[in-house]
This record gives structure tokens, sequence and C-alpha cells, in this order.
């Protein structure tokens, strides 16, 4: 590969981020290669580029005078590259998230940290995968149809005042309008899980809006602390204005 062809390709990765950050952030001061705040880990190439795993992992915990109150997820060249937000709480204590999304061609994935006072601290990694978006559904559609909006919370016995890992799972096919049904011959239309608010006993912990990225059968999979015995609730809203929702006692 000839070095222009390099700098030139280089240029062009420059140009699109530079377009990507004035369209989702304007002129805000974006703090780069800010390991010191938040981890993004995700594999350098996917075994399956429609269920790629990612996770995003604070450096040092949330308190009450600094916190992250956003996670930006962009990935640069999916058909929609604003792919995930995660609004947070300042309860969560140390974050680590992780969900499973969907990755179209070679790019640059990001995660930007929003802190309460607004600066934005970013991390990135590039990722090596192809034609997630538009893969066919790792389930036959009507199966997929008739398990819609099964869900499952899955976690240990939790201890009060210690930290614990939970898993939201929502059976849903997350229809991106980019796959192709070899029986109609044609696109399946698109619908898509848009958010999941997990609450515990009514107060938010986390509220993720999503897009067409996040990978069929959505998942989160996060860590917190309660303080108390109360109820673990998440609620899951989809492009179709369908509602599903699961609680579990702790």
């Amino acid at each position: 590969m000839s070095h222009s062809f390099i700098a030139n390709a280089a240029t062009a990765e420059e140009d699109l981020w530079s377009a990507l950050k004035q369209t989702y952030f304007g002129d805000r001061e974006i703090h780069e290669n800010a390991d010191d705040v938040l981890i993004l880990e995700a594999p350098t190439r996917a075994e399956d580029a429609a269920i790629v795993p990612i996770s995003v992992k604070s450096v040092q915990p949330q308190t009450a005078e600094r916190y992250i109150k956003n996670i930006h997820i962009i990935i640069d060249k999916n058909p929609m590259p604003y792919s995930a937000n995660f609004h947070l709480s300042p309860t969560l204590g140390d974050i680590d998230i992780a969900t499973r999304v969907r990755v179209d061609q070679y790019t640059d994935m990001r995660a930007i940290a929003e802190m309460n006072d607004g600066s934005l601290h970013m991390v990135s990694k590039f990722v090596k995968a192809s034609g997630g978006c538009s893969a066919p559904a790792g389930k036959d559609m009507e199966a997929a149809m008739a398990r819609l909006g099964k869900m499952q919370i899955r976690m240990r016995e939790a201890n009060i005042g210690e930290t614990t890992k939970a898993q939201v799972v929502v059976s849903h096919p997350n229809n991106s309008g980019l796959q192709f049904d070899q029986k109609t011959r044609g696109y399946i239309p698109p619908h898509y899980v848009k958010e999941i608010v997990i609450d515990f006993d009514d107060e938010n912990l986390i509220t993720l809006e999503a897009g067409i990225s996040i990978s069929e059968d959505p998942s989160i999979r996060f860590t917190f602390t309660p303080q108390k015995h109360g109820v673990l609730k998440a609620m899951v809203n989809d492009t179709k204005e369908m509602t599903y929702s699961m609680d579990k006692q702790i």
C-alpha cells in the first residue's frame, strides 16, 4: 500500500469524524484519548458483525460531585452512526456496562463520556467487521415474532451494600430496515427497540436510547450497588410503540 493511499484514507477518516462530531456535538470541545475517564472494550476483528460485544467502564467511581451522566456510542461508518446513548445515575458507582452492536464495515467506534459538568471525554477503537446492519436475523422471523417481548433479568443473589452484576435481555428481532427477505424478495421494514429503562425502587439507574445498530435480542449487562431491598424493573419501548416490562425483587 502506497504512502499516498494511506494518507488519503486517513484524511477521509478524519473528515468523516469531523462531520459526525459537528452533527452530534456542534462546536463543543471533546477531549480525546480520555483513558483516564473511560475504557472501551471491543474486538479488533469481530467473529460476527451482527453481534459484536462491547463494554464501557469508568476509571473512577461515580460521585454526587462528579459523575458520567451520558455515554454516547458512535460507530462512524454505520448507516446510523449515532448508535446509542446511555443515560446514567450517579448512584451506579463504578460503571461497567456491556451490550452487543452491529457493525456495517471496518470502522472507528467511539465511546464519549459526558460528565455532569458538561465536559466530553472520548475513547475509540478500530473494529474490523462488515455487513452487520444488513445481515439476516439469526432466528426464523415467525419464531422471532412469536417470542417478541419475552424478557429476562439475570442476576445472582444480591447482597445489600455490595456491587452486583445484572443483565436485562429482551427477545426482539430489532429489524434494521436493511435486511432482505428471501421469501418476499423485499426489505424487511424497520422495527427495533428504541428505549430500555432500568429502575431500582422507582429510581432510574440506566436509560438506553438506541437505534438500528443494537443487535437482535437487545441486552444490557451492568453493575449496581443496592443499598436496600427493593424492585429492579426493566421497561422496553420499540418503534411500533409496543411496550414490554419485567421486574425482579431484590
